[in-house]
């Protein structure tokens, strides 16, 4: 018990003595963190009122910037505070850039969404209620967060992309123009007469009021296919009404051809019994 009781006393004075060495240094210190506390927040505060002035950045990228920010500049003020203190550090970096590095290997795939995130938010390639394209995948868009980008596709599924998978990608934006070009594919028999269906086309395309005048509505003939002289009405109109006008055009482009007696053929295929066969067998 004596010696427990000396090793006890020693240990004491041997706090007391580094109390009165490093005494000045630890007030410091703490002074230190109680002010560069104040600062950090006054700074935090300052950077987040600039980010939400500008345009360019989502509120989820300023929320997270306002952290990353915040907590760095804290962890900087105390790794300062302890050195004014006396405590030596350097073994204290050394152990935090290694448990940042496993942190960052262990989350690769997630850092790189997270980076493609803030690309996609900051840069803006598409908005909310854009209809994209994009890996193989089409929607509308609904909402872009950090980590995911999620689209609904035009049967109301919900598809879930992480961000790597949509900045590394090429993107098909349908809804970032006003206006889209629009073609109306009929066919016409050989024995057709071609300027009768394409005054049929650009009638069509008068009559409709989804139409554009500009650029003009155009027909022409396209193609000679092996049954059928193809013909394209070309036109533009909004974006919003492109697909009820290709449904519609399509429409009337088939009952008005028809109307003015002509056809619409396709491919006939014509069995001939082999020479010498009865049709029985050749049937079979």
């Amino acid at each position: 018990m004596k010696e427990l009781g000396l090793s006890a006393g020693s240990v004491l004075d041997a706090v007391v003595a580094w109390l009165a060495v490093q005494g000045v240094s630890i007030l410091a210190g703490i002074l230190l963190l109680v002010i560069g506390w104040w600062i950090v927040r006054r700074i935090t505060a300052a950077i987040t009122a600039w980010m939400a002035r500008s345009d360019r950045l989502d509120p989820i990228v300023e929320s997270f910037l306002a952290s990353l920010i915040h907590y760095g500049l804290l962890v900087l003020l105390f790794i300062i505070a302890l050195n004014l203190m006396g405590v030596q550090t350097t073994s204290l970096i050394a152990i935090l850039g290694a448990a940042s590095l496993a942190i960052g290997l262990a989350l690769q795939g997630s850092l790189t969404s997270l980076a493609a995130g803030m690309m996609i938010i900051i840069m803006r390639p598409f908005k909310i209620g854009d209809y994209i394209e994009v890996s193989g995948h089409a929607g509308t868009v609904k909402s872009i967060t950090l980590f995911l980008t999620e689209l609904a596709t035009y049967d109301n599924v919900q598809k879930l992309m992480p961000n790597s998978q949509v900045w590394g990608a090429t993107v098909t934006n349908y809804s970032v123009y006003a206006t889209r070009l629009l073609d109306i594919a009929v066919s016409i028999d050989y024995d057709d007469s071609i300027d009768d269906a394409l005054k049929a086309l650009r009638e069509i395309a008068d009559s409709d009021e989804r139409v554009l005048a500009e650029p003009a509505p155009n027909a022409f003939v396209s193609d000679m296919g092996e049954s059928s002289v193809d013909l394209t009405l070309r036109i533009w109109v909004s974006a919003s009404d492109y697909w009820e006008a290709k449904r519609g055009l399509t429409k009337r482009a088939k009952e008005e051809i028809e109307a003015r007696g002509m056809s619409i053929p396709y491919p006939h295929r014509q069995m001939v019994p082999a020479k010498g066969a009865a049709p029985a067998e050749a049937a079979s």
